[in-house]
């Protein structure tokens, strides 16, 4: 059964929202689903270029202001 969780990365400039990311994700079963919160505007690319490079899959962005939510589904390990 896959589980949902949140990561808090706002306030940090990159690559450190990846960074976490990355962390996190190491620590989850594939199929569970990760929202990193975050204000770096760069972690539209970042996220999702790392998310390619690793084997994840991106479910959704959304952008509201200066916040930014990106739901990475954690793929096989």
């Amino acid at each position: 059964m896959s589980e949902h969780f949140e990561l808090d990365a706002r306030r940090l400039l990159c690559p450190m929202p990846v960074i976490r990311t990355q962390d996190r994700i190491k620590t989850l079963q594939s199929g569970d689903t990760l929202s990193v919160h975050c204000t770096d505007p760069g972690v539209l690319e970042d996220i999702p270029a790392w998310c390619r490079i690793n084997g994840h899959k991106v479910v959704s962005t959304h952008r509201e202001g200066r916040d930014i939510s990106i739901t990475v589904e954690v793929g096989e390990k």
